[in-house]
C-alpha cells in the first residue's frame, strides 16, 4: 500500500494580527484629505434630503464638491509626481 504525502511544505498565509501595516497606514494618511472632503460633501448633501434646499445649501454643496475635486486632483498629482521621479 502506498502512502500519499505532500512533496512540498504546506503553503499558508502569514497569520493576520488585525493591525494595518505601515504601508497601509501611509496610504491612509495620503488619502485622508480626499476622505475628509468626501465626508464633508456627503454631510452637505444629507442636510438637504428631507427638505427643499435653499440657496445657502446649494452654495455649501458646490463648495464641498469643489473641495472634494481639488483633494482628488492633489492626490492624483502627488501620485504622478512620485511615479515620474
Amino acid at each position: 500500500m502506498l502512502t500519499i504525502a505532500a512533496l512540498q511544505a504546506v503553503v499558508t498565509a502569514p497569520p493576520f494580527d488585525g493591525e494595518p501595516s505601515d504601508a497601509e497606514l501611509d496610504a491612509i494618511d495620503r488619502e485622508l484629505p480626499v476622505i475628509l472632503a468626501d465626508v464633508a460633501l456627503m454631510d452637505a448633501q444629507i442636510m438637504t434630503i428631507d427638505r427643499s434646499p435653499t440657496e445657502l445649501d446649494h452654495q455649501r454643496i458646490r463648495r464641498a464638491r469643489r473641495r472634494a475635486l481639488a483633494a482628488r486632483r492633489d492626490l492624483a498629482n502627488t501620485r504622478t509626481a512620485g511615479e515620474v521621479a
